[in-house]
């Protein structure tokens, strides 16, 4: 392994790129692209330390910018996904969203990742899945994270008029919870 070269410690959105081209690439599945600190190398392998002041969630086609100006271009590399059609596309978004999933968004299908107990939801919801190999672009979250997280019933719950707190392994029907047997 080649020592860091250079350091990055800022990043340029691709809505703010003006024209601007990389000098080289890195390639990162969907988990790799959130990240604050570590040394990344890139496709024709140079090895940079990102050095962020807060992790971020980083798209496809925003660039690292090194000490020196030039750019690292972040491309989203190919992953094992679930593809997602069906004529109840909303409704299908809708469950996965529910269950805290990162998706990606398109007019006419789905993505998420490969999850069985989530094709298997889905599929008994009518969806029509394949397995599909490609970048993974999920939407961002709603409050400009960019991330959503996964749903792990490990946190506490405090209900108003409940009377008392309980972890989600508890014998309590929770209102998001409704469907999860499906």
């Amino acid at each position: 392994m080649t020592a860091p070269s250079a350091a990055a410690h800022a990043v340029l959105r691709v809505h703010d790129r003006r024209g601007q081209s990389p000098q080289d690439h890195v390639t990162l599945d969907y988990e790799a692209r959130f990240l604050r600190r570590k040394v990344l190398h890139t496709d024709r392998g140079t090895a940079f330390l990102v050095d962020l002041a807060e992790t971020m969630s980083l798209e496809d086609g925003d660039c690292f910018v090194l000490a020196d100006g030039s750019l690292v271009e972040i491309l989203a590399a190919d992953e094992d996904l679930v593809e997602i059609r069906g004529d109840a596309l909303v409704t299908l978004a809708w469950h996965i969203g529910n269950r805290h999933t990162p998706c990606q968004i398109e007019e006419t299908r789905l993505l998420i990742r490969r999850d069985a107990v989530m094709a298997d939801m889905l599929s008994r919801l009518g969806a029509e899945l394949a397995d599909v190999r490609e970048p993974f672009r999920p939407a961002g979250g709603a409050y400009g994270m960019g991330r959503t997280h996964g749903h792990d019933h490990s946190h506490v719950h405090v209900h108003v008029g409940h009377g008392h707190s309980h972890d989600d392994d508890d014998d309590h029907a929770h209102p998001h919870d409704d469907d999860d047997a499906l």
